[in-house]
C-alpha cells in the first residue's frame, strides 16, 4: 500500500550557485559516494540537482518534511547494478527510517541542462 509520494523540482543553475559559493555545503547535503559520483560527470551540476530533488521528495512522501534526527548526507542515492536509483540510508538517519517498517521505497530521477526532478514512493 502506498504510504506516501512525493515529487520535487529544482533549477540545475541553483545547485551549482550555491554549490561554487558555500564551503562546505557539499558535505552538509550529499555523501562521499554522490560528491565522487557527481564531480565525474560532466554536466555535475544536473546530477547533484537531480539528487537534492529526491531528498527532498523523500521528505515531502514521508508527510513530515525534515525530521529531527536526521541529516541529508545521511540519504544517499546509489545506483543498482542495473544502473537503477535507489535510496539508501546511514547513521542516526538509517535508524530513524528503519523503525518506521517501510517494505519499499521507489525513486525516479529526471535531469536536463536546466531542471532536475524527484518523485518518491513510500510503501508500507
Amino acid at each position: 500500500m502506498i504510504a506516501g509520494l512525493g515529487i520535487d523540482v529544482i533549477e540545475v543553475d541553483r545547485i551549482a550557485e550555491k554549490l561554487s559559493k558555500e564551503t562546505g555545503l557539499r558535505e552538509l547535503i550529499f555523501s562521499a559516494n554522490e560528491i565522487a559520483y557527481c564531480e565525474s560527470k560532466a554536466s555535475k551540476f544536473e546530477h547533484y540537482a537531480a539528487r537534492f530533488a529526491a531528498k527532498e521528495a523523500f521528505f515531502k512522501a514521508l508527510g513530515t518534511g525534515w525530521l529531527s534526527g536526521t541529516s541529508f548526507n545521511e540519504i544517499e542515492i546509489i545506483n543498482n547494478s542495473e544502473g537503477k536509483p535507489e535510496l539508501a540510508f546511514a547513521g542516526s538517519t538509517s535508524k530513524i527510517i528503519s523503525a518506521m517498517e517501510f517494505t519499499n521505497i521507489s525513486v525516479s530521477l529526471s535531469h536536463v541542462k536546466s531542471i532536475a526532478s524527484a518523485v518518491v514512493i513510500i510503501e508500507k
